[in-house]
């Protein structure tokens, strides 16, 4: 690995925030971003002209992230292990650098992606949870495991997923896989776990929005199986709230390790 002074190397890191304080993760004028805070951490770090970083998701304004992966280039003698730990010295408690390493030249976090894993929770009880306020959508009637977890399994496999998607969502193939979909219960917390090779703009709070509807009878259940055949967003349920959402883990060729989600107990 080449250190110099003057060599430029690609840096690949793993990034956890709390969205609540933010527009999303990327960059936007006026507003607090993911994005922004990242790369002003780095303008102190490194100085020089802006340090452009690019990420796997471009996560909404309130949606958190565990396993976020961003790149970027930098020069200089900084070893990439330790740029996590100068950077979290600079970044404000709600974003936290969790892993940086020496990534190939050619890496790019978005466009080398081969999956992504999401979790939604939900907090099923009659008042709000204080505690899980800022991470939990919170449904106060009791909601039907059984229906939801029927209209989940109708996701898994290879779709046209255009009604999944929110308006205004850029152009271009609207075809998705979706390899798993899990739904856990603990007393009043519900997890949904949902790993696919790519997701649409909302298409995993559109998910979520529609099983809580269909659980708590508000949305007839076969509303995944229409909406599919259809592509009208109007078969489906709600949009969930961001706050629900979290970016687990974005998976690539050499660590795709999705099977140690799924089949477990919830935390």
């Amino acid at each position: 690995m080449d250190e110099r002074e003057g060599a430029k190397r690609r840096i690949r890191m793993v990034v956890a925030y709390d969205g609540t304080r933010y527009a999303g993760f990327q960059l936007q004028l006026g507003v607090p971003s993911i994005q922004g805070e990242l790369e002003k951490a780095l303008g102190k770090l490194l100085g020089g002209s802006r340090t452009v970083v690019f990420g796997a998701s471009r996560t909404d304004g309130g949606v958190h992230a565990e396993g976020q992966v961003v790149h970027f280039d930098m020069t200089g003698r900084i070893p990439a292990e330790k740029i996590a730990f100068a950077l979290n010295t600079m970044l404000p408690d709600d974003i936290r650098v969790t892993d940086s390493r020496r990534a190939a030249d050619g890496f790019h976090a978005r466009f080398h992606a081969t999956g992504k894993l999401y979790r939604y929770s939900v907090w099923n009880a009659r008042h709000a949870s204080p505690l899980h306020r800022l991470t939990h959508a919170h449904v106060p009637v009791p909601l039907d495991m059984d229906a939801m977890r029927s209209e989940a399994l109708t996701l898994v496999g290879e779709h046209d997923f255009r009604a999944f998607q929110a308006a205004g969502a850029a152009g271009g193939s609207t075809r998705r896989r979706v390899h798993r979909v899990r739904l856990y219960q603990q007393g009043p917390h519900i997890e949904l776990l949902i790993h696919g090779n790519a997701f649409l703009y909302n298409m995993v709070r559109i998910v979520a929005g529609t099983l809580m509807d269909v659980g708590r009878g508000q949305v007839l259940p076969g509303a995944v199986a229409r909406a599919l055949t259809s592509g009208d967003r109007l078969d489906l349920g709600v949009t969930a709230p961001a706050r629900g959402l979290t970016l687990l883990r974005v998976f690539y060729a050499d660590d795709d390790q999705a099977d140690a989600y799924f089949g477990v107990p919830l935390r």
